[in-house]
């Protein structure tokens, strides 16, 4: 029989040091959102399920703890994903004609992790634009991911684009089974082309040629002239490789210190994308830190499909890339009951010093904040001295 304290595998609790790291990041990244204009929302945990997997296919699916609801008899979900229920609330909530900016930051629940050391309670943050079709929100967006991960300290950064436009140019025409297409999918992102040619035989030779000759079109930004000569001459394919010039054109003039790259076979993650997508990497890490793009459909079951835009990330996996203080230097207090004395720990607090009480018969006992002063008393005043 298990220990009653041990938790699932990939659940973990956040203790104390490494906790008031994430918090610091989460308000750095908040108020990195909220100085671009972005309002903060805060959906819930559970759902109707049809809800929560609106446009967003079989991989988040899975992905979804799923339940009864006692009330009701529905089935719930819990979220695998914030974007679906963000969606809804421009649509339905908002309902707004504009321009509507969102960020949040939530913890979702996953079934499976996304990779051996991955936790299955990711804490989500992203921030999304609703109502503009155009490229400057693409490029807000993307700007906005960057412009965080620097502000937090996280280094060697590198941005790669690709447009979901381009495979299902290629695909246009072909029938394919909602299973085949997922196996075609993870072929394109892990440049398997022996499975790829196997899955494709039956394929036109135009669409099959197109899909072997994506594993190959990944590297720097002269993989988009490249992609010109190699991909059929079709307008969405022409159109997608126009918009990922003029991306990279911007992104390369304002962060020279980020790398760009193209992965036109990158179709990894959620199936509501519409349009350009991207993903940034950081050094230390092999995994993706930030992954977003365009997905104009994902409010078209709310009633209101109209352009969308943003990213998401987790902030248990950046905080160890970060650059934010795990402690705050704090005022040591000796507890008692004098007048003066609480009136001044009162004040320092009022302040907003940290200042740590210590309690009877524990004097000597090491505390988590790193306290660098302390409030002794100097004949009737208590005054703050360095330690």
């Amino acid at each position: 029989m298990s220990s009653a304290w041990l938790l699932p595998e990939h659940i973990a609790d956040v203790l104390p040091s490494e906790a008031r790291r994430i918090e610091e990041l989460r308000r750095v990244l908040l108020d990195a959102a909220r100085c671009c204009g972005y309002e903060l929302v805060m959906p819930p945990m559970l759902e109707h399920l049809e809800s929560l997997l609106t446009g967003a296919g079989g991989e988040l699916d899975l992905r979804t703890f799923k339940l009864v609801d006692q009330l009701s008899g529905r089935t719930l979900g819990v979220r695998a994903d914030a974007t679906p229920q963000v969606a809804r609330i421009d649509a339905h909530l908002l309902n707004r004609e504009g321009v509507t900016r969102l960020c949040y930051c939530a913890p979702v629940l996953h079934t499976r992790p996304a990779g051996l050391r991955a936790t299955r309670e990711p804490l989500q943050f992203g921030a999304e634009i609703y109502g503009h079709a155009g490229l400057e929100a693409d490029l807000e967006v993307q700007e906005l991911a960057l412009t965080a991960l620097q502000r937090v300290g996280v280094q060697g950064l590198a941005l790669d684009l690709a447009d979901a436009r381009i495979v299902r140019a290629l695909l246009a025409g072909v029938p394919v089974e909602a299973a085949t297409l997922g196996e075609v999918y993870r072929c394109l992102a892990a440049k398997d082309t022996a499975t790829l040619q196997q899955l494709t035989a039956g394929f036109p030779a135009e669409a099959r040629a197109g899909l072997l000759t994506l594993t190959e079109l990944y590297g720097g930004l002269e993989i988009l002239a490249e992609a010109r000569r190699r991909l059929p001459a079709r307008a969405a394919i022409g159109a997608a490789l126009d918009d990922l010039t003029w991306l990279t054109d911007h992104l390369a003039r304002d962060f020279p210190e980020v790398a760009i790259g193209l992965d036109l076979a990158d179709l990894s993650g959620y199936a509501y994308y519409s349009g350009a997508r991207f993903a940034v990497y950081a050094a230390g890490s092999p995994d993706s830190l930030v992954r977003g793009g365009r997905y104009d459909e994902v409010g078209a079951v709310f009633g209101r499909n109209r352009p969308a835009v943003g990213f998401s990330t987790d902030l248990k996996e950046v905080v160890g890339l970060a650059r934010v203080a795990g402690t705050r230097a704090a005022v040591r207090a000796p507890w008692g009951e004098q007048p003066a004395l609480r009136e001044a720990v009162r004040g320092l607090r009022e302040q907003g010093e940290i200042v740590v009480c210590v309690l009877p018969g524990h004097e000597h006992e090491v505390q988590e904040f790193e306290c660098d002063r302390e409030l002794v008393a100097e004949g009737d005043r208590w005054v703050v001295r360095p330690l």
